[in-house]
């Protein structure tokens, strides 16, 4: 019978990267937290107009890598592409912004679909961490976020992330930019890529994230945001610049940074970075501002702003920088039975020191030699092996083996607890 297998574009995650996995995402929300966001959970599935709408016609997501269905009640249904716009769904229907101080700080962990072509990194399932500063427009609001991804990624150890950054402007500033985009393309746009001339009716900015080769010099060539930046943007992009600096967080400005989500306005940035094995994995997480989303889904006009990461590709990069070379799927214990009449013994020992102790501790489901057994602690990562026979039973004791030392002692069990205490304590402290 033939074996069936994963869908073209996703991915299995177990055993050791799966420890990798929770370690990312674990430091990621525990930093949110310091940071006082609070963890949300919008749903999978959402309306396809939650997209359209929050997201922008114009934006390849919507034309090109939506995963959108028809239910069995006719309605358009998507696979969520991205966060945000679900999320301000969420906000918005229930009414959270009124029940709430603002700005709300939320945080999000879960799966994302986009049919594109899968790459370095890159899936169409894959998961995403991020925040959303909702309800404040001040500009520090924008420095807080930066500076907590920032913190996220070097946190993980990464050094010599690169921090680009750019601003789109106000309404004022983008819908003059637009129009010295579409004059000057309009002179080159025959000669371009058929998604450049889609690009160049629905929204010209677009156009900007262009990556084939033969359409970059008419882009490099193309009119910068900076020169039709009204005075507040200009006043409001300095001030992040400054805080960026006096908070020693080190960026470049990239005036061809636009994003690929039309809901952003003024910041936007992304983080990049080159692993040490030379391998360029581009923006491995982005975000910026944004002030008309929220009323584009039904809601008042609140400005946020956010950032995401792509989990897989910050695990590739940790992968490639030997960064995960710790991560092991180790045992505090391994409880021995000798003998089928130990096993019953065997596992109150474990529950108990599970339950109570809180320590990780499997036992051995097998009535196998103890030669085995003490092979399958290793191989298990245990540092300390339980050995209990008939003896152990009759005296209600339990006899604790330390695997790397090799010394060995015999405790009463209701001292094992507070044993297993003085023995970690005591290892810590030799760290």
């Amino acid at each position: 019978m033939e074996i069936i297998k994963n869908v073209k574009g996703t991915h299995d995650i177990y055993g050791e990267e799966n420890n990798a996995y929770e370690m990312v995402e674990n430091l990621m929300k525990s930093v949110a937290e310091l940071y006082a966001y609070h963890g949300v959970r919008p749903p999978v599935l959402e309306s396809n107009s939650v997209f359209v709408r929050g997201v922008g016609s114009s934006s390849d997501i919507v034309r090109k890598e939506m995963y959108t269905f028809k239910d069995h009640g006719d309605r358009d249904i998507t696979l969520r592409p991205e966060f945000t716009a679900g999320i301000m769904r969420m906000v918005v229907q229930n009414k959270l912004y009124a029940t709430n101080e603002l700005p709300l700080k939320l945080y999000y962990l879960g799966p994302v679909f986009r049919y594109e072509r899968p790459q370095l990194g890159r899936y169409r399932q894959f998961n995403q961490f991020g925040v959303e500063c909702i309800g404040h427009a001040s500009y520090m609001q924008d420095v807080d976020v930066i500076a907590m991804a920032y913190t996220i990624l070097t946190s993980l150890g990464l050094d010599g992330v690169t921090i680009k950054i750019n601003t789109l402007g106000d309404d004022e500033s983008r819908n003059n930019y637009r129009e010295a985009l579409k004059s000057y393309f309009a002179k080159h746009i025959r000669n371009m890529c058929e998604d450049c001339k889609t690009r160049f009716e629905l929204n010209p900015l677009r156009i900007l994230d262009c990556k084939v080769p033969e359409d970059r010099p008419y882009i490099d060539n193309a009119p910068v945001i900076n020169d039709y930046l009204s005075e507040s943007s200009k006043e409001r992009f300095s001030k992040v610049l400054n805080a960026l600096e006096t908070l020693q967080i080190p960026y470049e400005i990239d005036s061809s940074l636009v994003r690929g989500l039309d809901y952003y306005s003024e910041t936007v940035f992304e983080f990049h970075y080159k692993s040490k094995k030379g391998i360029d994995y581009g923006a491995v997480g982005a975000g910026g501002h944004y002030g008309k989303l929220m009323s584009e889904l039904g809601g008042p006009d609140y400005p946020g702003v956010g950032f995401s990461f792509g989990i897989e590709r910050v695990v590739s990069v940790l992968k490639d920088d030997e960064l995960l070379e710790n991560i092991k799927d180790e045992l505090d214990a391994y409880v021995m039975p000798l003998g089928e009449e130990s096993n019953l013994y065997a596992e109150e020992i474990a529950v108990f020191l599970r339950n109570s102790g809180g320590y990780r501790v499997d036992v051995c489901a097998d009535n196998c030699k103890m030669g085995a057994m003490f092979k399958r602690a290793s191989t298990k990562g245990a540092k300390y092996a339980l050995i209990v026979g008939e003896t152990e039973v009759n005296e209600q004791t339990v006899v604790i083996k330390d695997l790397q030392t090799q010394e060995q002692n015999k405790v009463k069990v209701e001292e094992l607890v507070t044993k297993f205490d003085e023995l970690f304590n005591s290892s810590k402290e030799e760290e």
